[in-house]
């Protein structure tokens, strides 16, 4: 298992993207010659699990061959009990160790509250991505600011439980990298965008995170989704059911800037974005 890199894509609070980020880190380093594994741990949502499954009857539908992880998913969660608790513990341990024993990668998807798997997902993890939308509402799941001067004040709970599995990490001898995924951007210098932008650069000097721009408020995103496809795929009529327009382009071209500032070792990026670059066709 100690060969096998674990990505767990988490934030408290929902709405904020991380299936479709944990999906698209999957499937680009698949394409990119890895063998991956996907988890997901949002055993009542279950968004990354029907993202899957929707890939493989797309696949199916339209007779191609689309990359697939080997996937676990939860069942119902059982707590408070300290035994339910240690069972499911161990399920998710013995999930992790299976799958490492065949894949190189685990990408683990949380769900958007704070339970018991969801904080021993944490101490796993080798990289942590927080995805974040660009709002005063999100940047509170990491730390408070000053109603008047909108300067940091504090850091949240959130923030310090990733901190308490960080420091359970280097107790191990082992590190977890944090990258703080800024989504849906607003305008580019607005007083929210300048704003945010600063509160976050402060937490990741307190809380030692690295910052990442991630993906703008695209329809295209929320359109893959039904099909199980994802802005790495090939930009054809065949795989994509339609024919490829500016937005597949542009979605294709922001995912390739993300996954290659969050994902370490620029050949897992390049290989897996500019596969058939070629064939881009654009309508």
């Amino acid at each position: 298992m100690s060969s096998t890199r674990v990505i767990v894509v988490a934030n408290e609070k929902g709405g904020s993207g991380k299936s479709t980020v944990a999906m698209h880190i999957a499937i680009a380093l698949i394409k990119s010659g890895e063998r991956v594994a996907t988890i997901d741990l949002d055993a009542r949502q279950k968004s990354l699990t029907h993202f899957i499954e929707n890939r493989r009857a797309w696949a199916k539908q339209v007779a191609r061959d689309l990359e697939i992880p080997d996937h676990f998913s939860f069942g119902k969660v059982h707590y408070p009990s300290a035994e339910d608790e240690a069972v499911g513990c161990k399920t998710l341990t013995d999930a992790v160790d299976a799958l490492g024993r065949s894949c190189g990668v685990i990408v683990i998807d949380t769900p958007g509250h704070n339970n018991y798997l969801m904080r021993l997902a944490h101490s796993l993890a080798d990289t942590l991505i927080t995805p974040l939308n660009d709002s005063f509402v999100d940047l509170d799941v990491l730390g408070s600011v000053d109603p008047r001067t909108f300067q940091v004040s504090g850091t949240s709970h959130y923030s310090q439980m990733v901190q308490t599995a960080r420091r359970q990490r280097q107790a191990e001898q082992a590190s977890a990298e944090w990258i703080v995924l800024r989504n849906r951007l607003s305008t580019l210098g607005s007083r929210n965008n300048r704003l945010v932008g600063g509160g976050l650069q402060e937490l990741s000097r307190w809380l030692n995170f690295r910052c990442v721009e991630g993906l703008a408020e695209r329809v295209i995103f929320r359109e893959l989704y039904p099909r199980g496809l994802t802005a790495v795929d090939d930009i054809d009529e065949v795989t994509l059911g339609t024919r490829p327009t500016m937005s597949h382009v542009s979605a294709r071209l922001e995912m390739q800037n993300l996954l290659g500032a969050i994902l370490l070792g620029e050949q897992h990026s390049n290989a897996a974005m500019t596969s058939h670059s070629s064939r881009l066709a654009v309508g």
